[in-house]
C-alpha cells in the first residue's frame, strides 16, 4: 500500500493499518482488479472485522483456485 491510497480509507484508516498483510487476502480472493477502489476498502474492512481460523483457511484454499483460473488478474 502506497502512502497515497492509505487516506482513501478516510477514517478508517487506523482500523486497515492495525492488520498485518499477510501472503494473500479476502480482497484478492474476491474479485481483485474485477472490483472498485471502494469495493476493496469495504471487503478488506470486512476481514478485519471477520477475522477467525476458518475465514483465513478459506481465503488460502481460495487463492489457489484464483491463481489456477487466473481470475481477476489483469
Amino acid at each position: 500500500m502506497v502512502e497515497g491510497e492509505i487516506e482513501k480509507y478516510g477514517i478508517y484508516k487506523n482500523k486497515f493499518l492495525s492488520a498485518k498483510p499477510g501472503l494473500t487476502g479476502y480482497w484478492q480472493v474476491n474479485g481483485r482488479s474485477n472490483t472498485t477502489y471502494e469495493e476493496r476498502i469495504k471487503m478488506e474492512l470486512y476481514y478485519i472485522d471477520n477475522k477467525s481460523l476458518l475465514l483465513d483457511m478459506k481465503i488460502f484454499f481460495k487463492t489457489f483456485i484464483s491463481v489456477i483460473k487466473k481470475e481477476g488478474a489483469i
